[in-house]
């Protein structure tokens, strides 16, 4: 008496994705944080930011937490990411 194996694997693969192309400089730019609320991502930010705008001329940052940490980042969220020309995005704990 034998016995059948079966795969579950999908046989089509995914498409690949492509990278955002990187601006040349971020002097004048609006940079998006998105953090997953954690406390070790206060200090973080907070320092990149000052870094961001006095060493690189960053205009704006933009600071957004998701309001489930282990989701991905809410609608609304992401409904601004076009107007941002960079993000960064951090975990904490």
């Amino acid at each position: 008496m034998g016995f059948q194996v079966l795969d579950p694997t999908n046989e089509m693969a995914p498409p690949l994705g492509q990278l955002a192309p990187r601006p040349g400089s971020l002097r004048g730019k609006t940079v998006g944080f998105i953090s997953n609320g954690k406390e070790g991502t206060k200090g973080y930010f907070a320092h990149l930011d000052r870094m961001l705008r006095e060493d690189f001329g960053v205009a704006s940052v933009v600071n957004r937490t998701k309001s489930n940490y282990s989701a991905p980042a809410d609608g609304w969220i992401v409904g601004e990411i076009a107007n941002w020309d960079a993000i960064v995005t951090g975990i904490g704990d």
